[in-house]
């Protein structure tokens, strides 16, 4: 309590600084140093003083602590803890106490977002309409804390910023934490959101496709289940999304650090091997397990805990992963063939042997070093002779066999395993990145996604231990150098009047574990380098002649294991040194090399083809490439593109250390919370400004507001000298002034009381608040003035318009004109053709009549020559039918012609018309077939003397049928008085 206390002193009350309490406590020592002199009365009077002045400021602070603790109703909605007041332990405690009993699991704290692990499925909260909300929103900052404002700020980044950095989202967290399910919502929302677009959709769709489904795969190979997590990542991986110039996903790839491959043939109580072994044993189908000779009943010594069920032990999900990813048929199948003989062979056991004679198997190891050979295809016998035979070489030619004891076995039985499983997971992550990583001409600008092992202290830790928390170290202390440290150093070089917050910096505990030549790396590397058999004990003496001086490093007298203790900014974490330096050195024997290249397994033989090579010219190196030197290098490759990326920092709390749903507990959220210096984080966010620009890029982009432009020299050089930077400070202050009277405020840039902003050097130094404001009167200038550039744009139009019509108008006229000029000359050419035409039409008609007129009369006589009844006048004028059966004529005035023609086989019709065109319109109507000597049509023009085919007849026509056209009528008439009968009867009764 005394410790808290303490804190609450100097993280408290802005009136008072810490410089202030230093200088008082300064005082206090130096008195105290004093108390010598006689003058006592004055020493115990100072005492007082300061006595009473902490007793009076721990007093108000805890008082305001209680008053804010009293709304426990509504601490829920502080969506950032730096509205927090007081900021202590407490009180940041208590706040996300109460809304994780709201069911509340993200808060922002200044720069950083604290999660807090619900352990249990929240679907809604992770929906695609979520992230389509968030995405689309003008501000985002205005919704609810989550971890899609942290995506899509570092979107927007990318996308808006003049010169587009590179973003990179930093999960950290302890194991457990929801640092893994953190990184796959942050791959889900880019990969949706960078989908969104309609261009490119089939490329676009098959990445986000991949880069999704390499999250199943990597898992599935990666991670496991352990004390503290049941999905634990036991490798670090960092994934660029990469984008192109319109912020599309056009490809991805993937960087892995560490992978815990010891995990294989090692699990240490209550914890399991990768998930992919449990997945073949709990998901493989009746074919599958005949293939990969693994029957119902049998037990794997490599996989202990198989009863426990968890989500991850899906097969299906991590094939259909793989069939997406573009691993075919035959791939799969070599993949889960390897994997099958490394489970046997954790089954094969070695028995005693005498020094001379190599380790014997029992029958049932020996059934399974068969089935090991037959899955992995390389000889049951030589592979029994690597495993218990060592090779030794004495020069160049001579080479000796050494049978290995029971030890020497098991070490090179778990060396096989590893060293397959690892070359395996390498082969997977190439082959990931092959199928969906882009060209580097096709992407311009990434966002990496870092998911670590989180911070870990177990009952035994070893080299991956020691090698996972200096990655943490490392990422903490990348955090308070980007953020806390830089922050306020460039305060200070600003010029701002600053009081320093104090955070803790693990620089010590680096130089402890990296330092060189006395750090504990360079230690073990010249431990390891050294041709002697390893001894613990003799290293353990070693770190303490070099590094007791160091107040991070510490031993437990009274422990009998060889160990050291190493205080972590997490806390103090204790390894065992036993079997560290051959984790260290990590050999491979080079006949269980040479035996893997033999196989006649297509996906080993491309797995250790290169190896030969290398090993032999790894031998001819005296130097030894340890497990700690390449993890060192791949992490500091890791740091320098986490220090050229603009990084946003997601910090992942366990709430209880039983993972249990919606259960806090507090001293293991305290110790997160003071390990990752989130309360120095709320200090420094609360009091400072995290938002830092240029003068030079302030003016470039608020210049508008009051019609400032950046001086041409200082424009061509991209930014100037601090001098010419410092000329731009007044034109600064202006728009800031401009800004802040449009806002009512009454302060100025120049008053140190304004909190929102601050003029430095050569920066300007702004709150979120003082951002938007600027951004909200850069709209309005902008807006105004495009409403302007409308105005002039819209009377130029109109003007053009008026110009284009007018003159459209004159150019319609002179065509219209045109046109009909042309028109009337077309007609009267038409006229004169036609009327010449019509008068030589008349013309030959005149001629032809002519010429009939002197032939009607012979025509005439003609006629009158044949045999044909002469008909009755009254007929002709009644338009009567004479059959020739019935020898008085049937008036049929109301007949059907069709059945008129009908009653008699030959019949003579007589029709009255008024013109030649109304007789030819009757017959065409009648339909009557033209046979030649059926019928025959008589008009009356030669009666009535028109001796002219051309002339118009008058008065009756007359047909002359020898059939009637209707083939199914009676054609029998009775001897009636009508002479009509059947159905031509019926008709005629009817009419």
């Amino acid at each position: 309590m005394a410790n808290v206390k303490q804190k609450l002193l100097f993280r408290n009350k802005p009136a008072v600084s810490a410089d202030s309490v230093d200088g008082t406590v300064a005082r206090s020592m130096n008195f105290e140093k004093a108390g010598r002199a006689p003058r006592h009365g004055k020493v115990n009077g100072e005492k007082e003083q300061v006595k009473a002045r902490r007793t009076s400021l721990n007093d108000s602070l805890e008082g305001d602590v209680r008053d804010f603790l009293v709304n426990e109703a509504e601490l829920h909605t502080y969506d950032d803890l730096t509205k927090v007041n007081p900021v202590t332990p407490t009180t940041v405690l208590k706040c996300l106490q109460v809304r994780y009993s709201a069911q509340v699991f993200y808060t922002h704290a200044g720069c950083t977002l604290v999660a807090l692990n619900p352990f249990q499925p929240i679907p809604h909260l992770y929906s695609l309409d979520v992230m389509r909300e968030y995405h689309s929103a003008p501000q985002p900052q205005d919704f609810k804390p989550h971890i899609f404002i942290v995506a899509e700020e570092a979107y927007r980044n990318v996308q808006g910023q003049v010169e587009p950095v590179d973003q990179s989202l930093v999960v950290s967290g302890e194991s457990g934490a929801g640092k893994t399910w953190t990184s796959r919502c942050l791959m889900k929302y880019y990969a949706t959101v960078a989908a969104s677009s309609h261009k490119c959709q089939d490329t676009v769709e098959r990445i986000e496709r991949r880069v999704l489904d390499s999250n199943p795969v990597m898992e599935a190979f990666g991670n496991a289940c352990t004390l503290r997590n049941n999905n634990s990542s036991r490798f670090g991986k960092y994934i660029q999304l990469q984008l192109n110039s319109s912020q599309l996903l056009v490809g991805a790839s993937v960087q892995t650090y560490l992978l815990e491959k010891t995990r294989v043939a090692f699990q240490a109580p209550n914890e399991r091997n990768f998930h992919i072994f449990y997945q073949m044993m709990k998901g493989a189908t009746e074919k599958q397990r005949k293939e990969w000779e693994m029957p119902y009943d049998q037990k794997f010594t490599w996989l202990p805990n198989a009863d426990k069920t968890l989500e991850e032990d899906c097969l299906q999900e991590t094939v259909e992963a793989m069939i997406s990813l573009g691993i075919d048929t035959d791939k799969r199948r070599q993949i889960f063939r390897v994997l099958a003989g490394i489970l046997q062979l954790g089954n094969v056991n070695f028995s005693l042997a005498s020094e001379s004679q190599p380790c014997d198997l029992d029958e049932q190891s020996k059934g399974f070093l068969t089935k090991t050979a037959t899955l992995l295809q390389v000889p049951a016998e030589e592979l029994q002779e690597c495993l218990t035979v060592r090779t030794l070489r004495a020069g160049k030619q001579n080479v000796l066999l050494k049978p290995c004891s029971q030890s020497e076995c098991v070490i090179r039985r778990d060396c096989l395993a590893k060293v397959i499983y690892a070359q395996l997971f390498e082969w997977l992550v190439s082959f990931i990145n092959n199928s969906m990583c882009s060209d580097n001409s096709k992407w311009c600008n990434f966002i990496g996604l870092l998911d670590v092992y989180g911070f870990e202290c177990f009952l035994l830790n070893n080299l991956e231990q020691l090698c996972i928390n200096y990655a943490n170290e490392k990422l903490q202390q990348h955090f308070v150098a980007h953020y806390l440290k830089a922050q306020q150093e460039e305060y200070v070089a600003e010029g701002l009047e600053w009081s320093f917050v104090r955070y803790q910096d693990n620089q010590s505990c680096l130089d402890l574990i990296e330092g060189s030549p006395t750090g504990i790396f360079s230690l073990l590397n010249e431990e390891c380098r050294l041709n002697r058999a390893s001894d613990a004990k003799q290293f353990r003496v070693r770190l303490e002649k070099e590094l007791s001086g160091n107040t991070r490093m510490s031993w437990d007298k009274f422990s009998k294991q060889p160990h050291f203790i190493v205080a972590h900014y997490a806390g103090k974490v204790s390894y065992q040194i036993e079997g560290m330096m051959e984790k260290n050195k990590d050999p491979v024997p080079p006949e269980l090399l040479s035996l893997l290249q033999k196989s006649k397994d297509p996906l080993l033989q491309s797995l250790f083809a290169a190896s030969d090579a290398e090993g032999n010219g790894s031998r001819a190196q005296s130097k030894v490439v340890t497990v700690v030197s390449k993890f060192k290098n791949s992490l500091e490759s890791l740091m320098k593109i986490l220090h050229s990326t603009t990084p946003h920092y997601t910090r992942c709390i366990k709430p209880n250390p039983d993972c249990r749903p919606l259960t806090f507990k507090k001293e293991e959220v305290i110790t997160q919370l003071e390990a990752c210096g989130i309360v120095e984080t709320i200090h420094i966010s609360a009091a400072g400004f995290p938002i830092r620009v240029p003068y030079a890029s302030f003016l470039q982009r608020y210049g508008l507001i009051t019609n400032t432009s950046l001086p041409a020299q200082i424009n061509n050089k991209d930014g100037g000298e601090s001098g010419e930077e410092a000329s731009l400070g007044p034109a600064v202050q202006d728009i800031l002034n401009a800004v802040l009277k449009t806002s009512d405020s009454s302060t100025t840039p120049n008053n140190n009381n304004n909190l929102m902003v601050h003029c430095g050097k050569t920066k300007v130094f702004l709150t979120h608040a003082m951002l938007e404001q600027l951004e909200e009167q850069r709209d309005r200038v902008r807006s105004q003035k495009a409403f302007c550039i409308q105005c002039c744009w819209r009377r130029y139009q109109r003007r053009q318009r008026a110009v284009r019509t007018q003159s459209a108008t004159l150019i319609q006229a002179v065509v219209r004109a045109w046109l009909v000029r042309r028109e009337v000359r077309r007609w009267h050419k038409a006229a004169s053709v036609i009327q010449a035409r019509w008068r030589s039409w008349r013309a030959q008609m005149d001629a032809l009549a002519e010429a009939e007129l002197d032939n009607a009369e012979d025509l005439q006589e003609e006629e009158e020559s044949c045999s044909l009844p002469a008909l009755d006048p009254l007929l002709k004028e009644r338009g009567s039918v004479q059959l020739s059966s019935i020898p008085e004529p049937v008036a049929v005035h109301g007949w059907p012609l069709g059945l008129a023609m009908a009653s008699a086989p030959n019949i003579t019709v007589a029709l009255t018309a008024t013109g030649f065109q109304k007789v030819m319109s009757l017959m065409a109507t009648l339909k009557i077939p033209f046979r030649h000597g059926e019928y025959k049509v008589e008009t009356n023009q030669f009666d009535q003397g028109v001796a002219s085919i051309r002339a118009q007849p008058r008065g009756s026509v007359k047909l002359h049928m020898r059939r009637s056209p209707l083939r199914y009528a009676d054609m029998h008439p009775g001897h009636g008085a009508d002479g009509v009968t059947g159905f031509n009867q019926i008709l005629l009764e009817k009419t």
